[in-house]
C-alpha cells in the first residue's frame, strides 16, 4: 500500500510550499525540501524523473536522494521506466519516514486527545480522555493533562526509535498565531490564554517545535489532504462539536481572515432560537445544531449521554443505538438538527460555492440520519442550479480529524527543513 499522503497535492495551505524549482542555486536544505515535497505531492518516481520535474542536475538529485535515504526520510521503491526512454527501468524512490512523527493535541469542550502520524500518514499513537474543560475553570489543569498525554506519546514513540519533530495544539475559538495565545474561546471559557507558553513550560526544554491552531481549520486541513487526491481545491469543513466551527479552503488556500475569525459562522443567527450561547448572545446557530442542542433535543439532563466524564464516542454511540432502535425522541432530535443545519449550509454554498461541504463531528457520526434531508433542503435553498456544483459529504475521519490535521501540520517541519528532521541528536 502506498503512502497515505502520496499524490495529495497539498500545496500553499498551512503547509510547506509547492515542489517547484525556482532557483537552481538554492541551498542544499531548500533542494532537499523540494525533492521531499515532490515525492509527497506527486508520489514515487525515479531519480531521472525527479531531475526532470525539479530542473535540478541529475548528479545533484543523486546526491540529494542519497542523503534522504541515509536520513530515513525516503526509501527505494519499485522499478520505473522513465518517460520517453528505452532500456533498463530506473529505480523509483518514495516517502518513508516511518520513524519520523508529528503529534496533534486537541483540547475540546469535553475531552483532550492526542494523535501521532508518521511521515507516511500512518497513525502511530492515539489517546483520548474525557475532560470537562469548561468546568475545570483555570486553564492550568487542562494544560497539565494535555502535556501529560503528549509526553506519554513522545515517550512511547522514542522507545521504538521514533523522532517527534513537532506538536500542534488545537483549541476552539480564535487564536493568535504570533503569540501562541487563545484569544477567545467561549465554549471552553478561555480568553487571552498563553497556551503555547504554558505547554512549552510543562514539556520542558527538550520539547519538539510547538504550534497553535484553530480546531476547525485543522479539521479542514485533514479533509483537504484526502480530497485533494481527487483534485478538489475548494471545500468547507463544518465541524459538529459543542460549538460549530468552519474551516474554509478556497483554491487550495486556507482562509483565515484579517483577525483569524474566518469561519466563525456558529455565532450567526440563522435559525429562530432564544437559547443562550456561551458567547453571551442568544440564538446563535450553534445553539440549534451543536452537541448541546442534540443532547437537549434527545435526552433529559441526568441521562448518561449528558455526562462529560463518559467518553464522547460512547455517548454518541448510545444515541445512535437509540436511533437505530427507532426511539421517537432521538429520531425527532436528529430531524431537528437536519432542519436547522440546512439553512447555514445553504448560506455557505451560496457565498463560497465550494466543491465539497464536509460534515464532521457528530454530523458525520449521525450522517445516515442527516445527509439525505440536509442535501435536499440545501438544493432547494441555494440560488444556483444543482447547488452550484456543491456536494455535501460526510467525513470518514471520525472524531480524530482535528488532531490528525494538527499532526500533519507538525510534520510540515520536515518538508521545510529535512536536515533538522534527519538529525540523530
Amino acid at each position: 500500500m502506498g503512502s497515505a499522503l502520496d499524490g495529495t497535492g497539498v500545496r500553499r495551505l498551512a503547509m510547506a510550499g509547492p515542489a517547484v524549482a525556482r532557483d537552481r542555486s538554492s541551498s542544499r536544505r531548500a533542494n532537499l525540501g523540494m525533492v521531499l515535497r515532490l515525492l509527497r505531492d506527486e508520489g514515487p518516481r525515479s531519480r531521472a524523473r525527479i531531475a526532470d520535474d525539479t530542473g535540478l542536475p541529475k548528479a545533484t538529485v543523486s546526491n540529494l536522494t542519497a542523503e534522504l535515504l541515509d536520513g530515513g526520510l525516503i526509501r527505494e521503491g519499485e522499478a520505473e521506466r522513465d518517460r520517453g526512454t528505452v532500456g533498463r527501468p530506473g529505480q523509483a524512490v518514495e516517502i518513508d519516514g516511518t520513524g519520523v512523527h508529528g503529534i496533534g493535541a486537541e483540547i475540546n469542550v469535553d475531552y483532550v486527545s492526542v494523535l501521532a502520524l508518521n511521515l507516511t500518514g500512518e497513525v502511530t499513537a492515539e489517546e483520548r480522555i474525557p475532560f470537562d474543560v469548561r468546568a475545570a475553570g483555570r486553564p492550568d489543569a487542562v494544560l497539565d493533562t494535555t502535556a501529560r498525554l503528549i509526553t506519554r506519546s513522545i515517550d512511547r514513540l522514542h522507545r521504538t526509535g521514533g523522532r517527534v519533530v513537532g506538536v500542534t495544539l488545537a483549541t476552539p475559538g480564535t487564536i493568535d498565531l504570533n503569540t501562541g495565545t487563545v484569544s477567545y474561546a467561549p465554549n471552553i471559557g478561555w480568553s487571552d490564554v498563553p497556551a503555547l507558553d504554558g505547554l512549552r513550560e510543562r514539556l520542558g526544554p527538550a520539547a519538539p517545535e510547538l504550534h497553535l491552531e484553530n480546531d476547525a481549520k485543522l479539521g479542514a486541513l485533514a479533509e483537504y489532504v484526502q480530497a485533494s487526491a481527487a483534485n478538489v481545491r475548494d471545500l468547507v469543513y463544518v465541524t459538529g462539536q459543542t460549538g460549530v466551527g468552519v474551516g474554509i479552503i478556497a483554491g487550495g488556500q486556507l482562509l483565515r481572515g484579517v483577525g483569524g475569525y474566518a469561519g466563525e459562522v456558529g455565532h450567526l443567527q440563522l435559525v429562530p432560537s432564544k437559547q443562550l450561547c456561551p458567547c453571551g448572545r442568544r440564538g446563535c446557530w450553534e445553539t440549534t445544531i451543536g452537541r448541546g442542542a442534540l443532547l437537549r433535543y434527545a435526552a433529559d439532563p441526568g441521562d448518561m449521554v449528558w455526562d462529560p466524564l463518559v467518553d464522547l464516542e460512547r455517548r454518541l454511540t448510545e444515541l445512535r443505538t437509540r436511533a437505530g432502535a427507532g426511539d421517537p425522541r432521538t429520531l425527532d432530535a436528529l430531524r431537528r438538527i437536519a432542519d436547522n443545519l440546512a439553512p447555514g449550509l445553504a448560506l455557505l454554498a451560496d457565498i463560497l460555492n465550494p466543491r465539497l461541504i464536509v460534515l464532521g463531528g457528530h454530523f458525520a457520526f449521525f450522517g445516515e440520519y442527516l445527509i439525505d434531508s440536509v442535501t435536499a433542503q440545501v438544493r432547494e435553498r441555494v440560488m444556483a442550479p444543482n447547488a452550484g456544483g456543491c456536494e455535501i459529504v460526510l467525513s470518514d475521519i471520525g472524531l480524530t480529524g482535528t488532531a490528525r490535521g494538527g499532526a500533519l501540520l507538525a510534520l510540515d517541519a520536515v518538508y521545510q527543513d529535512p536536515v533538522r528532521a534527519m538529525s540523530r541528536d
